[in-house]
């Protein structure tokens, strides 16, 4: 199972283990990891899920689709590699990704 580092605003770290084809956002709330609210369930329609991608990570999650760039105009503190993780699906090619929640969600 690939596993996903998420990193709180205060730099503690919780690495926890995903399912292929989950998102990161569901990984997040099966692990009790504090900062993803997810208040739309997964359905792209808030910005409750916000997460900035780090480093080389960004390039193998891609960029935004358009609809989840218009949901990120509602995020706190919105960033270049910023992303919903309820749009990035886990692969096996994500083991060891690096994700930071911001201060606060929307």
């Amino acid at each position: 199972m690939p596993k996903i580092t998420f990193i709180d605003f205060q730099g503690t770290a919780r690495t926890v283990e995903a399912e292929i084809g989950a998102t990161v956002m569901e990984t997040a709330l099966k692990n009790g990891v504090p900062g993803i609210e997810a208040e739309c369930g997964g359905a792209c329609a808030c910005a409750t899920c916000h997460v900035y991608v780090d480093g080389d990570w960004f390039a193998k999650v891609g960029p935004p689709s358009p609809m989840e760039e218009d949901m990120l105009d509602f995020g706190y503190d919105v960033r270049e590699n910023s992303r919903l993780s309820c749009q990035i699906k886990v692969t096996e090619d994500l083991d060891g990704l690096v994700v930071r929640t911001p201060e606060r969600q929307a």
